[in-house]
């Protein structure tokens, strides 16, 4: 007798997804990136064609503050135009930007419940980014909407807005055998 895997049974030939993959972008972002752009460059002029009449220190402190401010609102916003989401065989890993940073990595033996959260908002969080509040544990916010919310087994929450949120929660779910309702059988 031959054993077949479940799928095949049900009549697809198809195996069941070991990976699921999602991701959430906020456009809004880029502006953002724009104005760090915009004091960049306006840093740059100050210190190609600046008027040294006025002395060094004050055009000094204006070109290195520029830069500075031009910088942090850049790679600030970058590092959160995007967020990827990842769950495998035994982790969710979240991904920030362009070059991945900041990342999470949350082993699936450390999660005791999944949910679906249809309306996140960025500012319960205090904002884009990657947040942490005392009463609602860290998150990883990059737009307005769905998302998913995580139990860890130390008692703390991971939150993240990712795109069809519903269906990573269903697999996360079916990954750790826990009903509909997110609680471990027994509980």
């Amino acid at each position: 007798m031959t054993d077949h895997p479940e799928s095949a049974r049900h009549g697809s030939s198809q195996a069941p997804p070991t990976e699921w993959n999602g991701r959430a972008t906020n456009r809004l972002q880029w502006l953002l990136a724009l104005a760090g752009a915009g004091c960049v460059a306006l840093g740059i002029e100050l210190a190609v064609d600046g008027a040294w009449t006025s002395g060094i220190a004050p055009l000094l402190m204006s070109v290195i503050g520029c830069l500075a401010a031009g910088l942090l609102i850049l790679f600030g916003t970058l590092a959160f135009v995007h967020v990827a989401v990842k769950v495998d065989g035994d982790s969710l890993e979240v991904r920030c930007g362009h070059a991945g940073l900041p990342r999470r990595r949350i082993l699936l033996s450390h999660v005791t419940g999944a949910e679906f959260v249809p309306r996140i908002n960025p500012r319960e969080w205090g904002g884009w980014g990657y947040r942490w509040r005392p009463e609602q544990g860290t998150a990883v916010v990059v737009r307005k909407g769905e998302g998913m919310a995580l139990r860890l087994g130390d008692g703390r929450t991971f939150t993240v807005t990712v795109d069809d949120a519903e269906t990573a929660v269903r697999f996360i779910r079916q990954r750790l055998h826990l009903p509909s309702s997110g609680k471990r059988p027994g509980d």
